[in-house]
């Protein structure tokens, strides 16, 4: 079954699924700073647009573009900032 979660006024979707082997989401973020929080372990892959990204204990942010992927541990925050609208796919572990 497949859950829709909306969150920031709806800037941010996304649509839950359960893959053969981790629960996932894959959404899209409209232009904007973000902060997120963790409950569990995330592997997110930017699929289109791309992220800049401060990671807890960075200094600076990261920018992850088309294809590339970031690990944010479990019960943790951190920081998104997008330019243009940018979607995702995210798996839990």
């Amino acid at each position: 079954m497949l859950k829709v979660n909306e969150y920031f006024d709806g800037n941010v979707k996304s649509i839950g699924l359960q893959t053969e082997t981790l629960p996932a989401t894959v959404g899209v973020m409209v232009a904007g700073d973000y902060e997120f929080g963790t409950s569990q372990k995330e592997v997110m892959t930017v699929v289109s647009g791309s992220m800049d990204v401060k990671l807890p204990g960075a200094d600076s942010f990261q920018t992850f573009k088309q294809g590339e992927s970031f690990n944010v541990d479990e019960n943790v925050s951190f920081q998104v900032k997008v330019a243009t609208d940018t979607a995702y796919f995210c798996t839990y572990e």
